[in-house]
């Protein structure tokens, strides 16, 4: 890739470049990244510690968990580090890693909502096949192709990225090395990479939106032919939580990415970037805490024999 540029490094334009709100956005974005290493992280541990949520729903749960780490963390840090060294300089090459590692882990997450969704459709529609079809050897093979394709994805979009020539424009007016931004600093012909990249993008979005929106579909029916008014609430709280983190996700990817490049305004990009690099994966965690009675249960089991052992020791 270096043989096709003249340019040897990106200048990122940053959140901002008021004096005034550097402070402030150093302490917001590191509180934001505070609270999602924690949540994510601590999500994992629960599930891998307590038996109960040893289920195929918590495999792919712990598997969003692990993906919203990932690309927060391809995208945060670098963020907190420019503010605070005033450091706005990426090297061609650490853009490019960037770039690939962030469509990897989003790609994995937009797989994983699909197969939650799925998830749900068979506990909910087919209970009785449900062992069956979601069984240990299944979920392993579906997360590794959600891997699979997430890698195959940012091989693509960050391949044919940088396969463009970048002859003098090197500042990306954004805060880290998204697509678009990348792609617009491009002195070569790009509309044909330009389409290919959101052909594909658009395939894989409206693809696993398409399999939610379809077991949405199957679980509502469901749902409302449902005469038990207990068997009603336990359905429609399996996937209250899932239904809001597909909600936000999708609205904010389909915003950002399903358009060519001379309709983005970089402003307001930058604003949805902040939401969708920063915020949902902080909310994620949050949201399937607050609204699942088996994850709070299993904090509360571990947090009292963690007191537990502690008293014991002391």
């Amino acid at each position: 890739m270096a043989n096709s540029t003249e340019v040897k490094d990106f200048i990122l334009d940053g959140l901002t470049s008021a004096v005034e709100l550097q402070v402030p956005l150093f302490l917001m974005s590191t509180l934001i990244y505070l609270i999602s290493f924690l949540g994510n992280l601590g999500m994992l541990l629960l599930i891998l510690l307590d038996p109960r949520l040893r289920t195929p729903m918590y495999f792919f749960l712990s598997n969003l968990s692990l993906a919203d780490f990932g690309y927060s963390s391809a995208v945060t840090p670098r963020v907190m580090a420019g503010i605070l060294l005033k450091d706005k300089v990426i090297s061609y090459n650490a853009c490019a890693a960037q770039m690939f590692f962030f469509v990897v882990f989003v790609s994995v997450e937009n797989a994983t909502l699909a197969l939650m969704a799925y998830d749900r459709y068979v506990a909910v529609c087919k209970p009785l096949h449900y062992p069956t079809v979601m069984s240990k050897s299944m979920c392993v093979q579906l997360v590794l192709g959600s891997y699979f394709c997430g890698f195959l994805d940012a091989s693509i979009h960050t391949g044919g990225t940088f396969s463009l020539s970048f002859c003098e424009a090197n500042v990306v007016h954004h805060f880290f090395c998204d697509v678009p931004a990348v792609r617009v600093l491009s002195c070569s012909d790009k509309h044909i990479i330009e389409m290919v990249l959101i052909f594909l993008t658009s395939f894989n979005v409206f693809g696993a939106l398409l399999v939610v929106l379809i077991s949405y579909l199957f679980i509502f029916i469901t749902i409302l032919k449902m005469h038990s008014g207990k068997g009603y609430q336990k359905a429609l709280s399996t996937c209250a939580s899932h239904f809001t983190a597909v909600s936000i996700f999708y609205g904010t990817i389909i915003f950002m990415y399903i358009q060519p490049s001379s309709h983005h305004s970089m402003d307001t990009d930058k604003m949805a970037s902040v939401f969708y690099t920063m915020v949902i994966p902080m909310l994620n965690p949050l949201v399937y805490s607050l609204r699942n009675k088996e994850v709070k249960s299993a904090f509360k089991k571990i947090s009292e024999k963690a007191k537990s052992s502690l008293v014991l020791k002391f």
